[in-house]
């Protein structure tokens, strides 16, 4: 277990492997276990940095803002504390929202984007998410753990067809605070990154799964009409977590990327 401390609060992190460094950044209510595997499967030609973000995980708590903006600072004051002066970022959902957003506010830091089911506008998130980001509704739901915790337990045959997904999203539920809770989600819904996709100048490539019941899989339109160098690929069979339902076709995706090569082609659109 690893942290720094910013001037903004402290930020947990794992490491893992050896070679160029690569950053990984997770989503709502999410931490650093989900990138596990990624980090195994990259690590013999790869230094990969999973973080958590503030307000998740083991990461620091006391702040008043979770914004995605935010976020986009912590990736940076966390590049410059362990002087990493360029990276790819990975980031699933709100992560890959916050990758995006940080390679337009720094994009000398950033030397390519994958991005894992993640919104580009807001409002394609599921409704259920965009209620919780209603500060009343949000801190409401969140009162009631017990109920949230049914219904995604419910819901998560859905969400992906891994089993394991559901105790993982329980355990990084019980560290997050009811500020970071819905004021992430809240920031996250305002989001519309598309009148700024076109300054993006570096290799992008955008994973949705078919069947995402969280965020709308059509949200790599935007990423495909906005970035000049984008590449989309649809996974069909996965729902939100595509690293959880196809593995093994997320993973060459993720190499054939990180390594510069074509890669396979596109499972769908």
């Amino acid at each position: 277990m690893s942290s720094i401390v910013t001037d903004q609060g402290s930020v947990h992190y794992e490491t893992y492997g050896a070679g160029p460094p690569v950053i990984l950044l997770h989503g709502w209510i999410g931490s650093w276990g989900l990138w596990q595997p990624t980090m195994e499967a990259l690590g013999a030609h790869y230094r990969c940095y999973a973080l958590d973000f503030w307000g998740f995980g083991e990461s620091g708590k006391k702040r008043s803002s979770y914004a995605v903006g935010d976020f986009m600072e912590l990736v940076r004051q966390f590049m410059d504390a362990l002087g990493i002066a360029q990276a790819p970022l990975i980031g699933h959902s709100m992560g890959g929202t916050t990758s995006l957003g940080t390679t337009l506010r720094y994009p000398d830091r950033v030397t390519k984007v994958c991005v894992i089911g993640s919104p580009i506008v807001g409002t394609s998130l599921s409704i259920f998410l965009q209620l919780a980001g209603v500060r009343w509704i949000g801190s409401l739901v969140r009162y009631f753990l017990p109920v949230l915790q049914f219904a995604l337990k419910l819901s998560s045959p859905l969400i992906t067809r891994d089993p394991r997904w559901y105790d993982m999203v329980a355990h990084d539920l019980s560290q997050t605070t009811i500020e970071s809770f819905f004021s992430s989600i809240g920031s996250l819904r305002r989001t519309d990154l598309r009148p700024r996709l076109a300054e993006i100048r570096i290799p992008v490539m955008g994973i949705y799964g078919g069947r995402d019941v969280i965020v709308s899989p059509r949200e790599y339109r935007p990423l495909a009409a906005g970035v000049p160098q984008a590449r989309i690929e649809v996974m069909p069979r996965s729902g939100h977590f595509p690293m959880l339902d196809e593995p093994d076709e997320y993973l060459a995706l993720i190499r054939s990327f990180l390594d510069g090569s074509a890669g396979p082609p596109s499972a769908g659109r």
